[in-house]
């Protein structure tokens, strides 16, 4: 059986190199369509139940629970989720590189089975928690704070969880779109409509998971809820196992990120080797697929033919091309972008862990029923459909009819959109708190939890935004041969985001003395941190203006009029294709 097809092949075979369980070409009528994609799609519905389940309610079980201190609480939600979206990178670095998309979905949801699993066992063996806190948290009664040793269960269900959702993330959606062949116009229209039904899957486990697993969580036990995750989870690999001899495969070609580093590798190497006075003598000069560029040229010194390499110039660790070497210079141009769209994804971190912190302080009662603190970032993911919805429907062919581009909006002035729609945000998220607070502490009043309502919504209309446009600018803007690696580009940005969210409370937390950020909410100054993230959120914005002004677009090719609706929704469907990835 064929899990891990050889390296081989020239560039540009992977679409024709389709074949089965065996290693034969695939039959088209035996293998691929849409009974193999339905079976991979199980896999990302798995994975969404299980991550969105535990990211938006975890912050209440470590502060509920646990014990522990909000600022601590907050920080580990933040690590996890940014270890598990750093590490897709390594997914597809394993799944381009060696063992290919199919026995990498494989591999690490197994391990993400695991982690799941264990986390259920964290959650319900009692050693592993501190005696509950006795009487009322809000009257300031001290509680003991779980010990390293009952937190080193969590810690390794939850960065098992965080590997296996890594590896799942980067290669799930590219191994259902490799079940269609896109020479097949036929087939190529069965492929947009997967991304649509990716997308549905992609939504329904999320709100599956922030409605119904919150509630079990909450009101029967984590360990029910974390046990129909595990559950969810092993029944997902058995079926994608099931499935095999119906699935299309496709031969690992390299990962692009061997080439970067090649270059870097032979540019150092090669560091006082003078410049060619013309470009054309460097390797590969007229058969490049990219035009050379005077900028970063230090990076030519990889391309400079030597004396070892006259001797083996065909070895591309002795010399690269011009064509290898200005694709690593474009993926280099996007890095300017890329710092200025962490910060985004720093405040949406908010609504995993503070936001959902000040809900547990709220009323949440909707008749006799309460409704659980995670499972209000339902209103999250219910705007972020809204708004994606309402972008390719109303908002992209308005700007198209004003701006006359066939694009309508740019990818980089839908992130500059994005990035507003966060800093209101957070603005509105201070105003908030602080009426929360007030009427806690002066009126001994709750007001009710739907006042967070309006931060969910601007947080998930920007996201509508800035995700979209942050995944098409990588996407188009990378290298043809770079397309994966530019989405784990992409994906670095949320774990960044995430990582920065860690490092800005802890600095925060030691520079106010523990004054901001408190377990009990009442008294701390929450608001303060919201507003300092306004403030950074506007730095950045003016910030990432400079650079988008200064970017150059990648050349092209052109859309006749008549292929612009087509394209449309190919494009549409592209970024849906990483929706999750990220």
């Amino acid at each position: 059986m064929v899990l891990a097809a050889s390296h081989g092949g020239k560039e540009g075979a992977d679409d024709i190199a389709a074949v089965d369980f065996r290693g034969h070409p695939a039959d088209k009528s035996k293998t691929g369509g849409w009974l193999a994609a339905g079976l991979i799609l199980g896999t990302e519905l798995a994975e969404r139940i299980c991550v969105m389940g535990i990211s938006m309610n975890l912050v209440t079980y470590l502060v509920g629970v646990l014990n522990l201190p909000s600022a601590k609480s907050a920080t580990i939600v933040t690590n996890v989720m940014g270890t598990l979206n750093l590490l897709g990178l390594l997914g597809g670095f394993l799944a381009d590189a060696k063992l290919g998309r199919y026995l990498t979905v494989v591999i690490f949801a197994t391990i993400a089975a695991v982690g799941v699993s264990l986390l259920t066992l964290a959650t319900t063996i009692p050693s592993m928690k501190p005696p509950p806190c006795i009487g009322v948290r809000k009257q300031n009664h001290e509680c003991i704070e779980a010990s390293g040793k009952q937190l080193t269960l969590l810690f390794a269900a939850l960065y098992t969880i965080a590997v296996g959702g890594g590896g799942i993330k980067s290669n799930v959606s590219g191994f259902g779109s490799d079940q269609f062949d896109i020479t097949d116009p036929k087939e190529e229209k069965k492929m947009i409509f997967f991304f649509n039904r990716f997308y549905f899957f992609i939504s329904i486990g999320s709100l599956f998971a922030v409605v119904v697993l919150v509630y079990v969580q909450d009101n029967i036990g984590r360990g029910w809820g974390f046990g129909i995750s595990a559950g969810t989870m092993v029944i997902a690999v058995l079926v994608l196992l099931c499935g095999t001899p119906f699935y299309r495969f496709r031969r690992p070609q390299g990962s692009p990120l061997t080439v970067i580093w090649r270059v870097f590798i032979l540019a150092w190497k090669k560091r006082s080797l003078p410049i060619p006075s013309q470009p054309s003598f460097l390797n590969g000069y007229h058969e490049a697929k990219v035009p050379h560029t005077e900028k970063f040229r230090f990076l030519d010194k990889a391309a400079i033919l030597d004396e070892n390499s006259s001797k083996d110039g065909t070895n591309p660790w002795i010399v690269s091309t011009v064509t290898q070497v200005e694709e690593v210079k474009m993926v280099i141009k996007l890095i300017p972008i890329w710092s200025t769209c962490i910060l985004f994804w720093t405040i949406y971190s908010q609504m995993n862990t503070f936001t959902i912190e000040q809900a547990t302080f709220m009323n949440r009662k909707v008749g006799s029923a309460v409704i659980p603190a995670g499972s209000l970032s339902a209103f999250l993911i219910i705007t972020i459909l809204l708004f994606t919805s309402l972008n390719e429907k109303l908002t992209v062919p308005l700007a198209r009819k004003l701006t006359h581009n066939v694009q309508g909006l740019t990818s980089l002035q839908r992130v500059g959109i994005g990035l507003v729609f966060s800093i209101v945000a957070m603005a509105v998220s201070a105003i908030v708190e602080r009426k929360r607070r007030e009427n806690a502490v002066e009126n001994h009043t709750t007001i009710s939890a739907f006042w967070l309502v309006p931060q969910f919504f601007l947080v998930g209309a920007g996201e509508a935004f800035a995700y979209v446009g942050q995944l098409e600018f990588f996407i188009r803007e990378a290298p043809e041969r770079m397309k994966s690696m530019s989405t784990g580009l992409f994906l670095t940005t949320l774990s960044m985001g995430y990582f920065v969210s860690s490092l800005l409370v802890s600095i925060v937390d030691k520079v106010s003395h523990k004054r901001w950020f408190r377990s009990n909410l009442d008294k701390g100054k929450l608001d303060y941190f919201y507003w300092l993230l306004a403030v950074l959120g506007v730095l950045n914005f003016f910030l990432f203006l400079l650079l988008s002004m200064r970017h150059q677009y990648k050349v092209q090719h052109n859309i006749k009029p008549n292929e612009v609706e087509e394209k449309e929704l190919v494009s549409a469907n592209d970024v849906i294709t990483g929706k999750e990835e990220a």
